[in-house]
């Protein structure tokens, strides 16, 4: 042992002092994982920016059980009208939400149920303790 190296009682080298200096020094290093080509990733991001804020989460939650109208997920969310088209306006161009007109209104739904899973799986994560 050199000395002014860290040891145990006893003047034994600590058991942290013995991890650290194998870990750097093992020559061993993980292999890179493969990553699916940089569109895709990208997209990815994409995806997951759009799924970022809290009402946009409330408004897939809300239309897991089928297609909304604007007012019901306004009278759902107790949110202003401005604001929930503002998000479908982002959801939609994400390609999350898709809208149809019927009669005067616009019924919106999700496009992909793996996106629900998604978010319930965040939701429900996040909701561990």
């Amino acid at each position: 042992m050199t000395p002014g190296s860290p040891s145990a009682p006893g003047g034994a080298p600590s058991a942290a002092t013995d991890a650290d200096s194998s870990d750097h020094h093992s020559g061993l290093h993980a292999a890179p994982v493969p990553l699916p080509p940089a569109p895709v990733v990208s997209a990815a991001g994409d995806l997951l920016r759009a799924l970022s804020a809290p009402l946009r989460i409330a408004i897939v939650l809300q239309l897991r059980d089928g297609p909304r109208c604007v007012h019901e997920l306004v009278d759902a969310l107790e949110v202003t009208q401005p604001l929930v088209s503002q998000h479908l306006r982002v959801l939609k161009s994400s390609g999350v939400v898709s809208a149809h007109r019927q009669g005067r209104e616009m019924r919106y739904e999700l496009l992909d149920q793996h996106l629900l899973r998604i978010v319930e799986a965040a939701v429900d994560h996040a909701g561990e303790e």
